[in-house]
């Protein structure tokens, strides 16, 4: 089911029934298919049913403002400020396909156009996947930042290791790396982005250093299961919902704040380079249950 759709829906199932056992489990059954997993659709409905009996919901609207309150205590977020006077980089994780190497564009302007962050470098970490380095370098001219890179198949670990250097010697602010994504093999990517992370770690010193991955808001529970393994290989800081503007709304953000502890940092509302913003919780919610 189109997460789109639940708002709508919720309204639906209202209309003329009464709020009884029979209700509940179809509410509760219809947030798993929105992909909050089960055990928060389990929560959030033993919090309404509980509410519904001490009579503190007479209505629709009282049950779209508890459902809304209840999801919203699941959600995190993650300030996407840098720390100043620092040299900040962001190890940019996710499989192919969910709009990574956009988004390092997306953010790499949003640090300069609304965060006045002037001195950014961009790294081709992604050695592996054909057209990734030319495509990073393309937006690079189109933002007019630098690029790292070396040339396919090379170790992904060195191209970190010259942009961590080239980043000192420039004095840059914020440098921004892409990495691979061929999650079907991964043994490999885990080797190597554990790799990479050791090579960082021994280069950034007194720099800060944030794990940041991108989800694809239309892919449901995949999302969740990618999350989990990168999280697993290398820690993952704050995540990155691209595709936000489509028609499903990224509900499986729920189980992962609620079951990894991980925190979302920006969303994409859009394929223009400055359709990404910060995450922001009531704007989420609102299109989560939105009733069109």
């Amino acid at each position: 089911m189109p997460l789109l759709g639940i708002g709508r829906r919720l309204r639906e199932m209202l209309q003329g029934r009464e709020m009884n056992e029979q209700f509940f489990l179809d509410l509760e059954d219809m947030l798993i298919e929105g992909d909050l997993g089960v055990a928060v659709a389990a929560e959030i409905v033993a919090g309404l049913r509980e509410q519904a009996r001490k009579q503190r919901i007479r209505g629709q609207e009282d049950l779209l403002l508890e459902l809304s309150a209840l999801i919203g205590a699941y959600l995190r977020t993650a300030d996407p400020a840098l720390v100043p006077g620092k040299l900040n980089l962001l190890l940019v994780l996710g499989v192919n396909g969910v709009g990574k190497t956009t988004t390092i564009a997306k953010m790499a302007r949003y640090y300069r156009e609304k965060l006045g962050v002037q001195k950014i470098l961009l790294a081709a970490g992604d050695t592996f996947r054909a057209g990734a380095i030319e495509q990073l370098k393309l937006w690079g001219e189109r933002l007019a930042m630098p690029v790292v890179a070396q040339d396919d198949g090379a170790d992904p670990g060195a191209v970190l290791y010259d942009a961590i250097t080239s980043a000192r010697t420039r004095g840059s602010e914020l440098l921004i790396a892409d990495t691979a994504g061929r999650l079907h093999n991964r043994e490999a990517l885990m080797k190597e982005l554990m790799k990479i992370d050791k090579v960082i770690r021994s280069r950034i010193g007194d720099g800060i250093y944030r794990r940041i991955l991108i989800l694809d808001a239309t892919t449901g529970q995949n999302a969740y299961q990618q999350a989990e393994v990168f999280h697993k290989a290398v820690g993952v800081d704050s995540i990155v919902l691209s595709k936000f503007d489509s028609t499903a709304k990224g509900g499986m953000a729920v189980p992962i704040c609620r079951d990894l502890g991980l925190p979302f940092s920006f969303f994409g509302v859009g394929e223009r380079l400055d359709d990404l913003e910060a995450f922001d919780k009531a704007r989420f919610l609102k299109s989560l249950l939105a009733a069109g």
